[in-house]
């Protein structure tokens, strides 16, 4: 690692990942009407984000930060592929990586991977997918911050995993071992027609919670212990697009399959844009 890249790495080790973000999570909700106005328009206009596409096209509809930066958009903005056999993106996001797991491990980064079962919170739950593919999808403070669902799928459990709160940019993917095993993460796990699917919202420094549209806010959490909710059958069924949650500020999201349950294609090629509804895979005929 240059000494460039390790003065910007470093700092996080040291930084209070979680009293900065909960402070984030509090200055991002005050109602601070021409002030709070302004600095959604400053942001709008240093990530050169299209409010010509959410449902509110006016800053003075916001209340806060945090309900500008969780916006919904236009059904049209996202048009969904409806194809039966297609898999959809979650999010509007960068793929960082795809690709198989192998014998458990996750591709993070040139010389770096981490086990499902450490990403997951439970060895038990990791199991399903040991062989399977997976994809991890960066989203950068410019894009839509609410998760859809990439297919038709019924809950059947949900974790909360504690965790640091390292940033998951792309220096800091490259740089930091283990980072989204290490990060605190919200996993919600699926029955779908791709059989067993996780998908798992990963936290970063400055997200100030993340929410399900079944359970509401998930973090910031008290204690440091793995939370876990089990779902009955009929409890949580979301159809392919529908919402599932959102992060009040930027993250990642990494989904899992079984092995032989989908094909990536060329969708998911690392560095590619990829948007809510757009087609990421399709299923592999069994």
């Amino acid at each position: 690692m240059s000494i460039e890249k390790a003065l910007r790495i470093w700092p996080q080790y040291i930084l209070p990942h979680h009293f900065l973000s909960r402070f984030m999570h509090a200055l991002t909700r005050i109602r601070g009407g021409a002030v709070t106005r302004a600095a959604m328009r400053a942001f709008a206009k240093a990530y050169d984000v299209n409010m010509q596409e959410a449902q509110r096209e006016d800053f003075e509809a916001y209340e806060s930060f945090n309900a500008f930066f969780t916006r919904a958009l236009k059904p049209e903005a996202r048009p969904l592929d409806e194809a039966a056999d297609s898999v959809v993106s979650p999010v509007d996001g960068i793929v960082n990586q795809a690709g198989a797991i192998r014998e458990g491990r996750i591709f993070q980064a040139k010389g770096m991977d981490y086990s499902a079962e450490e990403l997951l919170g439970d060895p038990g739950l990791a199991a399903p997918f040991m062989n399977g593919e997976f994809a991890t999808l960066y989203l950068s403070p410019r894009d839509y911050h609410r998760i859809h669902m990439p297919c038709d799928g019924r809950l059947t459990q949900m974790l909360h995993v504690p965790g640091r709160l390292f940033s998951v940019n792309g220096l800091t993917a490259s740089s930091i071992p283990r980072l989204f095993a290490r990060n605190e993460r919200v996993v919600c796990l699926f029955e779908t027609p791709l059989g067993r699917m996780a998908l798992v919202a990963v936290g970063a420094i400055f997200v100030g919670s993340i929410e399900t549209v079944w359970a509401g806010e998930i973090t910031p959490p008290a204690g440091r212990q793995i939370r876990r909710w089990h779902y009955a059958s009929d409890d949580v069924v979301l159809k392919k697009g529908q919402e599932l949650g959102r992060f009040n500020m930027g993250s990642t999201v990494i989904l899992l399959t079984e092995p032989d349950a989908v094909d990536w294609g060329e969708h998911l090629l690392p560095g590619n844009r990829m948007r809510v509804g757009e087609r990421i895979g399709v299923l592999r005929k069994k």
